[in-house]
């Protein structure tokens, strides 16, 4: 890092120690902003670093729910509004027990540059709770989810902040979570949420949407810096969510073959495929451990410890299950056996040694806040379509979603090339998401 980014981040450090994922992200953005910096000295003169790194606003509350039983629980809610400098806040909501200020911090400033790099007008933000989905009924949820957004809703609206899903909220949740918006605020406003079904608003493609994109960003950066592609190619997958589940499918359709998933407790590995049929009926259908798949397809075997899924040897690696999933070892194991490219579905599944490890070793790498920006591109889409009033077809959206996703992926390496540093697809990545936001926070003033 250059000097302005070295104090900064040393701010930074003082005064969010305790935030290490919040620390790693703006830790692996100023590094790879410093050539830029050094090139724009009104980056320092306006003060962006120390702007962009303090969210707009944060809100913390109190989340008070009863279950099946009568008994009150209690549980914290977050919703954190980091950058609006090129749109209203736009980012999930993530339910699960790991969550606290800090990743979603981490997910917000992400989000900031992710959203840029769409091209679409949406700003940085992300929310979500500790409170855990699995094993409740489906009226403890919609407890939960209407006493969340008995809060939530004071900040939220078309045009100020629009929440989606991420981890442990998806469809279901999006419904409860706008039915109750809809009854606080007396008013329909379609666009307050996305992610939503398609009877009231949502958009065709947008369950599939990250998974596609992610693999139109792979497939665009096999053929332009390795004029190779998915086919015939061994893919390991880890996660069984939505974003693993449509990765899937896609890279069937694109030629390859996934041997392996993963879900929380363990992994499948079938050397002849894995059934994407079955995996979505169980996992999208029926919300089943993954160990469920193995005792239905004869060809599969199930292994306990999900990080396992890693020592497979594979062509092609999508981690789409959580933050720091891949580590410097993960990372030898996966180079040692011989993978061309890691493509990011979740956000910061890879630790900056493991990132630094593949980049160092021309691995072909897609980071997150480029491969997996197809979701929120959606989102922007339905939001769009719920502004006019329209529904668009799923071809006019996928088209759109693969046209875009082969632009990030171009300018992302592009961009990396002009700094002499053609394989670091994080640098080409931040900048291009930093430039834009950083300009228009210039144009407006220091506020």
């Amino acid at each position: 890092m250059n000097k302005y980014l070295s104090r900064v981040y040393e701010s930074v450090k003082a005064r969010d120690k305790f935030e290490p994922e919040f620390l790693q992200a703006v830790n692996e953005v100023f590094e790879s902003l410093s050539d830029y910096v050094d090139e724009h000295p009104e980056i320092e003169a306006n003060a962006i670093m120390e702007r962009i790194v303090e969210p707009e606003r944060s809100v913390e509350f109190r989340v008070t729910w009863v279950d099946d039983n009568g008994v009150a629980h209690v549980n914290r809610g977050y919703r954190i509004q980091f950058n609006s400098a090129i749109g209203p806040y736009k980012g999930g909501l993530r339910f699960h027990p790991s969550v606290n200020k800090s990743i979603i911090k981490f997910l917000g400033f992400e989000q900031i540059f992710k959203n840029s790099l769409t091209g679409l007008s949406m700003g940085g933000g992300k929310g979500g709770s500790d409170f855990d989905p699995k094993g409740k009924s489906d009226n403890e949820i919609m407890r939960f989810c209407q006493n969340f957004m008995l809060e939530l809703n004071r900040h939220i609206g078309e045009n100020v902040d629009v929440p989606a899903g991420d981890i442990g909220v998806g469809g279901r949740e999006i419904g409860y979570l706008f039915g109750a918006y809809k009854k606080y605020k007396d008013s329909y406003d379609a666009g307050v949420l996305t992610g939503k079904g398609l009877e009231y608003g949502g958009s065709l493609a947008r369950k599939e949407a990250t998974g596609f994109g992610l693999c139109y960003f792979v497939s665009k950066m096999l053929e332009k810096m390795a004029n190779d592609s998915f086919k015939g190619k061994d893919v390991v997958i880890s996660g069984s969510g939505n974003v693993a589940l449509y990765a899937c499918k896609k890279a069937y359709e694109l030629g390859g073959k996934v041997i392996a998933m993963s879900d929380s407790n363990g992994y499948v590995y079938n050397p002849k495929g894995i059934n994407f049929d079955l995996m979505r009926g169980l996992k999208e259908d029926k919300r089943a451990r993954i160990s469920e798949y193995a005792k239905q397809d004869k060809d599969a075997k199930y292994f306990e410890g999900s990080k396992g899924v890693w020592s497979i040897k594979c062509d092609i690696a999508l981690p789409c299950a959580t933050q720091n999933e891949i580590d410097l070892d993960i990372a030898k194991v996966l180079v040692a056996n011989g993978v061309k490219a890691v493509g990011e579905g979740a956000n910061m599944p890879c630790t900056m040694d493991a990132t630094n490890f593949f980049i160092a070793n021309k691995i072909l790498y897609a980071p997150a806040k480029a491969a997996n920006a197809g979701g929120v591109m959606v989102s922007g889409l339905e939001m769009a379509q719920n502004a006019s009033r329209l529904s668009w077809t799923f071809e006019e959206v996928d088209n759109y979603l693969h046209k875009q996703m082969e632009a990030i992926c171009v300018k992302v390496f592009d961009i990396a090339s002009s700094y002499n540093d053609p394989f670091n697809s994080v640098k080409g990545a931040n900048i291009a998401g930093f430039e834009k936001v950083a300009k228009a926070m210039i144009a407006q003033g220091i506020l």
